[in-house]
């Protein structure tokens, strides 16, 4: 059986980090946060917390809900400081040697660490550290940290980890938990979120706002990228050992990955994906009398289209939120048409109207191929599909699930042959430019120097991107793949 989940077109970010430090309630603060960032990551889940003497770790596969209600669990995770993380996997397998935090006993005590993002060259220092003597206990880039910084012989645990950072390369934002320290980092480029908060004189890391919000915590700031936050009982240190980069956090962030709720560098993601709407109306209007998004990401862009237009807007598709990723069709037939499980028309608001349907993007295109089906039988006069962002032509390898660029529908077909792919009867994305008006550049994209990480719209990756331009390390991969599964 091929565990794929239902109607699965979307992109899927890594992973989230949630750290704690000093705080009565560490580990069910960072199971609330673990909670809240449940949309980043929803394969395995796990908290790691120090005693004052003892590290203590849960690591399960499954949601945060499934695993972290449980009394006993949340008594066995004593101690006043907890490094927690979600996870979707792009690189090693969902078993149970790849759930994260990952933890160890090293010369200087205890070091539990959680990633999200993906080292680029993490195949190629995995198999220099091989030959050198490493024995790797799981098949995720995130254990290369880990075993870089047993191996560095500088003198303190904090720079043995800097001397691990500054051999890695590709997108990373992390807490580390010591048996003194909680230690917050942020790949130069910031393509990956992280944020610091307080709460009853506790400091807390997270990836996103929302997850501050969910416990009450007061956002104090951003962790700049290529920053590296130290956190004791003494307070805060900050050091910056990387070379000055511009930064370049993800664009993908504010279109999809993020919560809406969240706010990132200032910007206010549920306004920025009106923002797009708003744009996208301007710059590809529909005769149409009703504007309708594709739950749940699509709606915020609807709402934007709607008020640009002034066509009304309805909720016209129905999710179906009790459906899971762990509910698996045994057929590809079946999968493909198990979309009706999670989305159902309402017939009523769609019978004879020309419809503008809003998504935040399109990847393979399979699944606005079953949501416009749907529309036609809910008997829609007229479909106009309408993307929220520009269209995906190029893979990321920065902690993003993507298929390869030949799967990828906006790779190997134009606007026309797309919009009769899907069967609808226009389709139109937002412009690059577009996009960064709607995130408040007047003047579009600077080509030069772009403000964002948008590689998977322009080709334009911000790292080298090492191991997966090597031939023998992708035969590497593909063996490690091939052993994983045989485990």
């Amino acid at each position: 059986m091929n565990n794929i989940p239902l109607g699965d077109d979307k992109l899927h970010e890594e992973c989230g980090v949630f750290g704690v430090y000093g705080h009565e309630d560490a580990a069910a603060l960072t199971a609330l946060g673990l909670h809240a960032l449940q949309h980043r990551g929803q394969e395995a889940a796990g908290i790691v917390t120090f005693d004052g003497g003892k590290f203590i770790s849960e690591r399960h596969p499954g949601l945060v809900s499934d695993n972290f209600t449980n009394q006993s669990t949340m008594q066995r995770l004593k101690g006043k400081s907890a490094v927690g993380h979600n996870r979707y996997s792009t690189t090693g397998a969902t078993i149970q040697r790849n759930i994260q935090p990952f933890f160890a006993d090293l010369w200087g005590g205890g070091f539990a660490i959680a990633h999200n993002g993906n080292i680029t060259n993490a195949l190629s220092l995995r198999d220099e550290l091989i030959k050198k003597g490493s024995i790797f206990q799981s098949t995720s880039d995130t254990e290369t940290i880990l075993q870089l910084v047993a191996r560095s012989e500088a003198d303190r645990t904090l720079n043995r980890l800097v001397d691990a950072l500054l051999k890695i390369s590709g997108a990373w934002s992390l807490v580390v938990l010591t048996n003194k320290k909680l230690i917050g980092a942020r790949d130069p480029f910031g393509i990956r979120p992280l944020v610091m908060g307080e709460l009853d004189g506790a400091k807390i890391l997270a990836s996103e706002t929302c997850a501050l919000d969910i416990i009450g915590a007061k956002f104090i700031r951003e962790i700049e990228p290529g920053e590296i936050v130290v956190i004791t009982e003494d307070g805060e240190e900050s050091i910056k050992p990387f070379p000055n980069t511009r930064s370049r956090p993800c664009i993908f962030e504010y279109i999809y990955f993020s919560r809406p709720d969240s706010i990132l560098d200032g910007k206010s993601v549920y306004e920025c994906r009106k923002s797009f709407g708003k744009e996208l109306a301007k710059e590809s209007p529909a005769n149409a009398d009703i504007v309708v998004p594709v739950p749940d990401s699509g709606v915020p862009a609807a709402l934007g289209y709607s008020e640009s237009s002034g066509i009304p807007f309805e909720l016209s598709i129905i999710r179906n939120h009790y459906v899971g990723r762990t509910f698996i069709l045994p057929t590809q037939s079946n999968r493909q048409s198990s979309v009706k499980l999670k989305h159902n028309p309402d017939k009523s608001s769609i019978k004879d109207k020309k419809v503008v349907l809003i998504d935040d993007s399109i990847v393979r295109g399979t699944t606005s191929v079953k949501i416009v089906e749907l529309m036609r039988e809910a008997g829609a006069a007229e479909i106009h599909m309408r993307i929220g962002c520009p269209p995906i032509k190029f893979p990321d390898f920065y902690g993003i699930d993507t298929p390869e660029t030949e799967q990828l529908l906006a790779s190997s077909k134009d606007l026309n042959e797309m919009c009769s792919y899907i069967g609808a009867d226009s389709l139109g994305f937002l412009s690059l430019d577009g996009l960064y008006k709607a995130m408040g550049y007047k003047n579009g994209r600077d080509e030069k120097n772009p403000e964002y990480t948008d590689h998977c719209f322009t080709g334009d990756y911000p790292t080298p991107l090492n191991d997966y331009e090597s031939e023998k390390v992708q035969e590497q991969l593909s063996l490690l793949s091939e052993n994983e599964s045989q485990i």
